[in-house]
């Protein structure tokens, strides 16, 4: 998965697109995310980090990180916002852009155009390890990253798990099946993962050493991570028993990883749970667990559709967003805090779970469920839309 997606030369998200009028991310591409929908998810967030910015006391500069912003809009949908913030936000504001692919760089320099000017208003870096220790103040934030970040597989056989391996021959790949090492018998450990006979799922360890890293940055402020997702409880549940690893191509699913090698995306579903407690072990307190409609409702979603024309092009774009049955629902926000209080915030405001759904202390089995749990969508129900 790794070398599918970031091998420098014919990496998924690396490799030059050919035609540039065909697009890799977006209505046209393999798929879209968020912010090809609509701007609401760039002025929602761009209204939380105001509203940070005045619990931190108005920090000169206020950092903004944003970790694989694919082709920018997202970037640029939240500039555009804060263009008249108060307390000169806009001329406080520093955003990062962390971004490995010189090819989505490009797209990304395209859609900031008007912010590239200002000297250091804007920048990139490569690898999120260049940040330096405590160099963050102000709001680290992620949209559909982690789930693309590589995956473990593993397939519960005669009652032991084991790990999905993959060998290479002349006619193509070949699953084989090794014990598991040992920190994925940790991972499945601290998270009292009990798996039947004959399951099949994976796992992101990928994604605890990314939230270590991101901790270590953070010196005051707010971590956000969206994406499509679950608590461990219902990723590891009954009825995913096949897992949730997905490939995207032109539009379309399978879950076959082993055709279009490099021309198709792989996904596969968050676990919250796990990034929720690797976090609060590196220091970042959990302040909130919601899903996107909720998060936007709260930061005034709502308000701005009664501003729309109700039968408009861009009436039904943002209600895109909010649907229960699609992104509303299956998309979820972890917002995490470091170095302040817990902040009462304006996307928390609703609470859709229970207060210990994410129950990081992994105290009780995965296989049965929480009835707030209950009306969660996986992306078989929106198979175009992966992030």
């Amino acid at each position: 998965m790794e070398l599918a997606l970031y091998h420098p030369q014919y990496g998924y998200y690396v490799r030059p697109v050919e035609n540039p009028a065909q697009e890799r991310i977006g209505w046209s591409g393999d798929f879209y995310t968020s912010s090809d929908v609509h701007p609401i998810l760039g002025r929602a967030l761009a209204k939380q980090a105001q509203q940070l910015d005045a619990y931190l006391g108005h920090p000169d500069p206020f950092t903004v990180v944003e970790m694989g912003p694919g082709k920018g809009l997202l970037a640029r949908d939240f500039l555009t916002a804060c263009r008249n913030a108060p307390a000169n936000l806009s001329e406080r504001l520093r955003y990062i852009l962390i971004e490995r692919s010189a090819s989505m760089r490009a797209l990304q320099h395209h859609h900031l155009a008007p912010w590239i000017g200002r000297a250091g208003h804007v920048a990139w870096l490569d690898r999120l390890e260049d940040l330096p220790p405590a160099s963050v103040t102000g709001l680290f934030f992620s949209n559909e990253l982690v789930d693309a970040f590589p995956v473990h597989r593993l397939a519960v056989i005669n009652g032991r798990p084991q790990e999905i391996y993959v060998d290479a021959h002349d006619n193509g790949f070949t699953e084989i099946h090794r014990p598991l090492s040992d920190d994925l018998a940790a991972y499945l450990r601290e998270g009292n993962i009990s798996l039947p006979d004959g399951y099949r799922t994976e796992i992101n360890l990928t994604a605890l050493q990314w939230m270590k890293q991101v901790a270590q940055a953070m010196a005051r402020g707010l971590v956000m991570t969206i994406d499509y997702g679950h608590t461990a409880e219902d990723l590891y549940g009954p009825e995913r028993k096949n897992g949730t690893f997905l490939c995207y191509y032109s539009q379309t699913t399978s879950e076959d990883a082993y055709e279009r090698v490099g021309e198709q995306d792989m996904t596969a579903h968050v676990d919250f749970t796990a990034l929720a407690r690797t976090g609060q072990q590196a220091g970042l307190d959990v302040t909130g667990f919601t899903n996107q409609m909720s998060f936007l409702i709260g930061l005034g979603a709502e308000q701005f559709l009664e501003s729309l024309e109700p039968e408009s092009a861009e009436f039904y774009a943002a209600i895109h967003l909010l649907r229960p049955e699609g992104m509303g629902r299956t998309f979820k926000v972890l917002v995490q805090h470091k170095g302040m209080d817990k902040p009462e915030l304006d996307g928390l405001k609703f609470k859709p779970f229970f207060g210990s759904i994410l129950n990081t202390s992994g105290a009780s089995s995965v296989n049965r469920h929480t009835p707030a749990d209950a009306s969660r969508t996986t992306l078989h129900d929106s198979q175009v839309c992966h992030g």
